[in-house]
């Protein structure tokens, strides 16, 4: 780096540091420049958080490429431009929270601006699940909404997930006139900011919401599955337990090292319950209680995990294998109206669908396209995701899932049948759909970019011995979907979607094997082909890939 190059990165430090209203990052910043560390300040300061798949997602720090105060404030004012400029003056913006650090001080930025907008600005009372929020914002008649949240993230991280009036999150071109109008911010100084002027919710919101949540369920079903439950050290305890007492369940048995809100995170290295080692407190807590089933929220509680006992161990269901097992409960309840999946998720739904001769639709990865399909009905997303009840939450909601799920082992349990006798039913009636996830953290994310270009210039014409009969790449977009950086392959029997993370610093690759299955007797035989195949086509796509 030229000593011209240092100085205009100092300069720019500098200017950033003299309108940062957070005294934590204010010092952060004021000493990576007392210490000259032009390394770490060039880390921070070589472009801006842009908004990905979830609105902003980074780690939390100084400086325009992490999260932080002056980040959240320029990113509430340029909502705010564009909601004016959309013509919604004086609408309200209802803004949620997580327990992570820093989330409580960017909702109340975010409330500071809208009001000093001239919007209004309402705040949930606390921590509380993202359904919530999205609730929230049609149940008011909010113009848009905000929920701070990292999700699943590290606990270093923090982000801003922005929703619109249908109350389901941006999509093009919202975000990129969003983008637009926080780029066209010149000063922190510039955005007006008063102390007072936006409400503070009480619960009426969130009773209205677990009021709602009962409609999941059909009104003369069993509740009599019990259940551990772990929160992951996030919001979702509080909420899911009063659903399951209005619900009539057995109350869960808590994973108490997990149960309350703890930004650190203290028990796991990811809180995801897709994570290696996340789920092995709420197994052993299983081991004490043996329930009919176990089920994690991720610490917003959008998303819910289940794991069941097979073969005397327990083990987690793949996000697949719950996408189907509530739609078959839904087409048992009679649901009608569209199903709906990403992509990158499991091909038996569509099957179930068929059979059930319910529309089906496929949508690019995230809930904010799942949630705006025509008729929606049922929508899932593989990585734990599920809309279960889009007339209320359009989005994915892993507390009315949690209940859903709940209904359906009970419903079974009645019938003296688990949730894996159901999995085996769906395996001989639709052929055995047996999924995994190829999925690659890096530091440095030009091994993504590279890994893409390999594909892109030698396209594989057979993987785990199967041949590829068709290659798209999705950036071109096809008959029904928009544009997308990802690619797809179809081969005999099986399918294949790369694609990077929108949310962290991954390569994802998507597999899935469809193997015809005789009858029961036969499933062992078909999981053992399956799993060889899986296993194949995960060392193939790694050597072409460059991994």
């Amino acid at each position: 780096m030229t000593d011209v190059q240092d100085d205009d990165l100092i300069a720019r430090a500098q200017a950033w540091l003299a309108e940062d209203p957070d005294p934590e990052t204010r010092a952060e910043l004021a000493a990576l420049l007392d210490a000259g560390n032009t390394d770490e300040l060039a880390a921070r300061f070589a472009g801006t958080l842009q908004f990905g798949t979830a609105g902003l997602r980074g780690e939390l720090g100084a400086g325009p490429l992490r999260m932080n105060r002056s980040v959240v404030i320029r990113a509430a004012a340029g909502l705010a431009a564009y909601l004016r400029k959309q013509g919604h003056t004086d609408g309200l913006v209802v803004i949620g929270y997580d327990a992570r650090h820093k989330s409580a001080d960017f909702a109340r930025d975010t409330a500071a601006v809208m009001t000093g907008a001239g919007l209004r600005a309402a705040v949930l009372p606390r921590p509380l699940p993202t359904p919530v929020l999205a609730y929230a914002i049609r149940h008011l008649g909010a113009v848009a909404g905000v929920e701070v949240t990292a999700s699943h993230n590290p606990p270093r991280d923090n982000g801003y997930k922005v929703y619109l009036d249908d109350g389901s999150q941006i999509v093009p071109p919202a975000d990129a006139e969003i983008a637009a109008e926080i780029a066209a911010i010149a000063s922190l100084h510039d955005i007006p900011r008063p102390d007072t002027g936006w409400e503070t919710l009480d619960d009426g919101v969130l009773d209205a919401y677990l009021a709602r949540t009962d409609a999941v369920l059909a009104a003369d079903s069993p509740r009599t599955a019990r259940t551990v439950y772990t929160a992951m050290h996030g919001v979702g305890k509080d909420v899911l337990l009063a659903a399951f007492a209005r619900a009539g369940f057995p109350a869960p048995a808590l994973v108490a090292e997990q149960a309350e809100p703890d930004p650190d995170f203290p028990t796991v290295a990811f809180p995801n319950p897709e994570e290696p080692g996340a789920m092995d407190l709420a197994f052993a807590k299983a081991r004490e209680e043996n329930p009919d089933l176990v089920i994690a929220n991720d610490p917003d509680a959008d998303r819910c995990a289940v794991a069941v006992k097979d073969d005397g161990a327990w083990r987690m269901l793949r996000g697949d294998e719950v996408g189907a097992l509530l739609a078959a409960h839904l087409v048992a309840r009679g649901a009608r109206g569209t199903f709906a999946e990403s992509i990158v998720s499991s091909s038996l739904l569509g099957r179930i669908a068929e059979k059930a001769k319910l529309p089906y639709e496929e949508t690019l990865t995230g809930f904010k396209w799942i949630a705006r399909v025509d008729g929606l009905r049922y929508g899932y997303e593989e990585a734990l995701g599920y809309c279960v009840d889009p007339d209320g939450v359009r989005d994915k909601d892993g507390i009315t899932a949690a209940l859903l799920i709940t209904e359906l082992a009970s419903v079974l349990k009645s019938e003296g049948r688990t949730l894996t006798d159901l999995l085996d039913d769906l395996a001989v009636e639709h052929g055995l759909h047996a999924t995994d996830q190829l999925s690659v953290r890096v530091e440095d994310l030009s091994v993504i970019a590279d890994a893409m270009r390999r594909l892109r210039e030698r396209q594989p014409t057979e993987l785990a011995g199967l041949p590829v009969t068709n290659a798209e790449d999705l950036t071109k977009g096809t008959d029904k979907l928009p544009p997308t950086d990802g690619l797809r392959y179809t081969l005999e029997g099986a399918r294949v979607i790369v694609r990077p993370s929108g949310t962290e610093p991954k390569l994802k690759c998507y597999l899935e094997v469809v193997v015809p299955v005789k009858d029961h007797e036969s499933l062992p035989a078909a999981r053992a082909k399956a799993t060889t195949l899986l296993t194949a086509l995960k060392n193939d796509l790694s050597t072409a890939a460059g991994l």
